[in-house]
């Protein structure tokens, strides 16, 4: 029984998704932050694929 007890305990699994979280929430603060530079970006990319494909037809 104190063998299963200490096998628990120095399992790391619980970690990795902490760790998992923990990239997720960064990732959205970085979006919320940079939201209105993205915004520009992909208007900005959105608005040469359509240029180019009005070449094509």
């Amino acid at each position: 029984m104190k063998e299963q007890i200490r096998d628990f305990i120095k399992e790391e699994d619980g970690v990795g998704v902490i760790e998992i979280v923990l990239i997720l929430v960064v990732l959205i603060g970085l979006v919320i932050i940079f939201k209105t530079n993205i915004k520009k970006l992909l208007d900005g990319i959105f608005e040469e694929i359509n240029k180019q494909s009005k070449e094509v037809y």
